[in-house]
Parts: structure tokens; C-alpha cells; sequence
């Protein structure tokens, strides 16, 4: 069987280190042909790890897809603001969208992409990693065999680990809620969507609160400079100090603003990005801790911590049901199931997952693949059908935080975007 092609539209961390390895890794299962990214640098190389053509190159996406269909699968992984106009012209074009989450920091642009996938027949799968892990996926097997009985309530917390809070949502790409999407939809959406996963229930009730408390401007250091290269008076004293961080134990992270990590290329990076920026200095507004409430259709509860102040990034959760107890930890890769009735608990550790996000970014690529071949048949485990519940979830428990945690009902939510 030939393998499937696909196109990339955007090459940065995501698409080009998340998703296209698998092209490289099982290249009699997947094809890369054609790529869309602006940056010079990131386009060259992504050409050249692909073996792709030069004339199969492009600075846009609208150059690419201007010129027809050229393969089986398009991966969208620009920005979160840019994601809905690709996918749309993927989808009328004919090609399965693979979509990197959040589908869209708009609600309606979110269930149009779903109606046209719907329209065209297209598979559009939103990369909700997650669900492909063995860690999740077998937390869902033990739920659905009915071995701790009914849930009755969820509790996750979300380490966010207080050095990538930093990177990612004080200094990096999604720090601006307006310029990109609040973090509860960013970085938790995959959490809303994991919630919903395992529970299998719907959703009809959300509330939440949180705040951007600790990064903040008045909570700058006296006379600390805009930039910490320039002469900070606190270096010693800032577990956020940029030069000290990137050139040291975050060498890894500096390796997502500058494709050259030298000593001399990350130094020049952080005193031209925002990378380098005072973290009390920078233009973030996005919350540094978050909480949502959510009530079920039965009855059942959810709760959701999100924290960037943790030592480690890492999911912890507990599932309690009619008949006993899951508990799990994701940097542990294992969970633990207690049966109330014989005191017995069972610990699952798992293998040490393949890829990134315990194994669910080549999970993902593999389950996709599977169900293109049998669109109409399935569904995919990250449909966009599936997925949009979740992310109404998120965009009513930003709406519930934004007015001091009022209660808000999903149905009627959810009603107000597909009416007007």
C-alpha cells in the first residue's frame, strides 16, 4: 500500500517536531510533500529533513492551497488565530484536516469548521493528544468496564511547572489572550476534552475563577531592567533570570526561538525577542492559576485545577466511583485502581511512551491515519464533532471567570452561537 501524503501548514514546534517525525520514523505509512511556513529558516530545514521540492515550498499557506490539491492530508499547525481559514480551504479543497488544538479562539469559527467537515465529508480530527496515550486510554477501558462503578466525581490538577509557565505563557507565543487565546482554551483545553473523555457524560453546568496574580508589573524587582541581559539587579535572587535559564537547564526550551542553540545565537535571541524579556515586563495578561466546577448529567462532578506555580508539568488525577477509586500521575506513567469491596489495589505501570505527550503525538498520527480510510464509518477519537463540546467547556469557564464565577448553563451556551 503507497503511503498517505500530506502537506504541513506551519512548521514551528508543532507541526515540525510534533506531528512530521512520524513521516520520517514510518515513511511506508506517511508522506510529507509540501510545506507552508514564513520563516526562512524553519521552511529550509523542514524542506530539507522532508526531501521536498523546492517548488513545493511556500511562505504561505494561501500560495500553497492557491494551487489545488496535492495530497491525501493537510496538517494545520499555525497559530491559534490562524487555524480557521486553512482548515476551511483544506476541507473545500477535499483534504482530512489534522488540526492542532484549540480549533479556534472563536466559538462560531469552531462550529463552522465542524459543519463544513461535515458538508465535505472530510475527516477533521483536532489533536486532543491525550485520548491516544496508554495512561488515558486505559483510565477510559477501566471507567467503561464498570470496575469502579458509576463516577460520582473527578478531581485534575494540571502542573503547568512554574519554568514553562514562564516560557510559554509569560514570554512565548501564548502569553496575550487577545493575540492568541486564554489559557484555559491554549493549555487546558486538552484538559476539558480529557474530562469529557473519561467521564462519557455530558456537561451542563460550568463555573470558574482565576487570575494572573504573580507576573504581573507591580511585582518587578526595584529598578529591574525591561530585559535581563541588561544589567538586572536581582540575577542572582530570580529563578526567572532568561540568560541564566536559557543557557543553562532550559538550553531545551531556548531551542523554540532560535534554530541555532549556541551560546551566541541563544544570547543574540533574547535580547531581540521577547524571550528575553523581564517576565514582570513582558505584555502577558493570560492567568497564572485557574479553577473549574463542572456538573454532569447525572449529578456526577468535575473539578479542574490549572497552576503554573508546580514544581513539575505534570496531570494528577482522581476518579471517584460507586465501587472504588482510580488515581493516576502522568509523570509517573501510572495509575492505581482500589476496589472498595475486596481492599484490593491494582498499580498499572506503563511503558515508557514513545514521543511526546506520553506518547499521544504519534498515537494520533497513526489513529488518523486509520480512520481516513474509514471515514463514515467511525469516528475519530478527536472528531471535531467530539472535540467541540469540550471546547464549549473552556470558552464558558473563561466566561464564568470573567464574570466573578457565575454558573453557566452548556445547552443554552452553546444555543446563543448556533442561533445567531
Amino acid at each position: 500500500m503507497e503511503p498517505k501524503t500530506a502537506i504541513v501548514i506551519g512548521a514551528g514546534d508543532r507541526g515540525a517536531r510534533a506531528y512530521a517525525p512520524y513521516a520520517l520514523e514510518y515513511p511506508n505509512e506517511l508522506k510529507i510533500v509540501a510545506v507552508a511556513e514564513p520563516n526562512d529558516e524553519r521552511r529550509n530545514k523542514f524542506k530539507d529533513a522532508h526531501n521536498i521540492q523546492a517548488k513545493d515550498c511556500f511562505t504561505s499557506w494561501q500560495d500553497m492551497l492557491g494551487s489545488g490539491k496535492v495530497a491525501d492530508i493537510a496538517i494545520v499547525c499555525t497559530l491559534d488565530r490562524f487555524h480557521y481559514e486553512p482548515t476551511i480551504k483544506a476541507l473545500e479543497l477535499g483534504y482530512h484536516v489534522l488540526l492542532e488544538k484549540p480549533m479556534s479562539p472563536d466559538p462560531k469559527e469552531c462550529i463552522e469548521m465542524e459543519r463544513v467537515a461535515k458538508k465535505y465529508k472530510r475527516q477533521l480530527t483536532i489533536c486532543h493528544v491525550l485520548r491516544y496515550t496508554e495512561f488515558w486510554s486505559t483510565i477510559k477501558k477501566v471507567i467503561s468496564e464498570g470496575k469502579i462503578g458509576d463516577v460520582v466525581s473527578l478531581q485534575l490538577n494540571e502542573n503547568v511547572e512554574v519554568m514553562h509557565m514562564s516560557h510559554s505563557f509569560v514570554r512565548g507565543n501564548w502569553n496575550n489572550k487577545e493575540k492568541s487565546s486564554p489559557m484555559i482554551l491554549q493549555k487546558s483545553c486538552h484538559d476539558m476534552d480529557i474530562i469529557s473523555y473519561v467521564m462519557d457524560k455530558t456537561c451542563k453546568r460550568i463555573s470558574s475563577y482565576g487570575s494572573l496574580m504573580h507576573f504581573r508589573e507591580e511585582n518587578a524587582p526595584e529598578d529591574a531592567p525591561k530585559r535581563c541581559l541588561d544589567g538586572c539587579p536581582v540575577e542572582s535572587e530570580c529563578a526567572f533570570h532568561a540568560g541564566r535559564y536559557y543557557l543553562g537547564e532550559g538550553r531545551g526550551w531556548a531551542r523554540k526561538f532560535t534554530e541555532d542553540d549556541s551560546n551566541e545565537a541563544i544570547i543574540k535571541a533574547l535580547n531581540e525577542t521577547s524571550y528575553g524579556k523581564c517576565v514582570y515586563q513582558s505584555d502577558n495578561n493570560v492567568v497564572d492559576h485557574q479553577v473549574v466546577n463542572m456538573e454532569f448529567e447525572d449529578g456526577a462532578t468535575a473539578t479542574f485545577s490549572m497552576c503554573g506555580f508546580t514544581r513539575e508539568q505534570t496531570r494528577i488525577v482522581q476518579i471517584m466511583g460507586t465501587k472504588g477509586e482510580i488515581r493516576g500521575n502522568m509523570e509517573d506513567n501510572s495509575i492505581s485502581i482500589f476496589d472498595f469491596l475486596t481492599k484490593h489495589e491494582t498499580t498499572i505501570r506503563f511503558d515508557q511512551p514513545v514521543g511526546g505527550h506520553g506518547g499521544g503525538d504519534n498515537g494520533i498520527i497513526r489513529s488518523f491515519l486509520r480512520d481516513i480510510e474509514q471515514i463514515g464509518e467511525n469516528k475519530s477519537r478527536s472528531s471535531a464533532a467530539v472535540s467541540l463540546r469540550s471546547h464549549l467547556m473552556a470558552f464558558a469557564a473563561e466566561e464564568s471567570r470573567l464574570n466573578k464565577g457565575s454558573s453557566i448553563d452548556l445547552d443554552y451556551y452553546y444555543d446563543s452561537f448556533v442561533t445567531v
